[in-house]
């Protein structure tokens, strides 16, 4: 696959996240089931909601950064160039926030789909018939 390979790795040239089938292999019965938590989602939420909240104070700090700065500069003709930067680091910053907002409340969104298709797929199997079930055994 595009020449990227990864050596050692668990479970063969899988990749990371295949889960090994369950049961008996030989005999085709049981295994192949496929477990899964919202777990992951919500951490990767949290993470996302993390950041958000350590970005907060970082514009402020960037501004306390350049206090006095016109003053201690004198004629530097540098100096409406650091402003120029200075609002591009700021439009950056919002924009990761923002993007860690979305991402924080999409990834939540999977947790809470992935949990409603979950006991949608788990009831349907209550009205499936297995042939020979139920015949005197």
């Amino acid at each position: 696959m595009g020449g990227v390979s990864v050596l050692e790795q668990p479970g063969g040239d899988r990749p990371w996240w295949w889960g090994e089938p369950r049961g008996d292999a030989e005999s085709g019965k049981g295994g192949g089931d496929l477990k899964h938590s919202d777990g992951p989602w919500l951490r990767a939420a949290g993470g996302a909601e993390g950041l958000v909240a350590h970005l907060g104070p970082v514009t402020a700090e960037l501004g306390r950064a350049h206090q006095g700065l016109a003053a201690g500069a004198g004629a530097l003709s540098a100096l409406a160039e650091l402003g120029t930067v200075r609002g591009s680091w700021e439009r950056r910053i919002e924009a990761a926030r923002d993007e860690c907002r979305r991402l924080t409340g999409s990834l939540r969104a999977v947790a809470a789909i992935q949990s409603e298709v979950n006991e949608a797929v788990k009831g349907s199997f209550g009205r499936v018939r297995v042939a020979g079930a139920g015949e005197g055994r």
